[in-house]
């Protein structure tokens, strides 16, 4: 059974920083490319940053370059997004998505809360 386990989340300042994981298990992880995504305005959710299988190809919302870092471990089988220098209009739901590389397959975390609030 595919799980992708989101963690990291929270009550967090303007201008500071956190990180969020994905924890995936029940998949070869490398195959796999993985993204986060937040609800946005009109879309039901918006890329924020995505990676390929073997950490290259990363690709950043305009509204997070110089602020997000998305980064993997393969042998842990996670996915990390490092979050600094936060907005009060960062505060959202957070999801961790992970597409296979070569087959239709994808797969979605249940999301974990970053709320940035003074």
């Amino acid at each position: 059974q595919v799980q992708l386990v989101e963690s990291g989340g929270g009550l967090v300042q303007p201008g500071g920083s956190t990180r969020l994981s994905c924890a995936t298990s029940g998949l070869t992880f490398s195959l796999y490319a993985m993204s986060w995504y937040r609800p946005a305005p009109g879309k039901e959710r918006e890329l924020v940053a995505a990676i390929g299988s073997g950490a290259g190809n990363i690709n950043y919302a305009d509204v997070v370059k110089g602020r997000f870092t998305i980064s993997r471990d393969n042998a842990k089988n996670t996915v990390y997004l490092q979050m600094n220098s936060l907005k009060f209009e960062d505060t959202a739901v957070y999801y961790c998505k992970a597409v296979h590389m070569y087959s239709p397959g994808n797969y979605w975390g249940r999301g974990t809360q970053v709320s940035v609030s003074p």
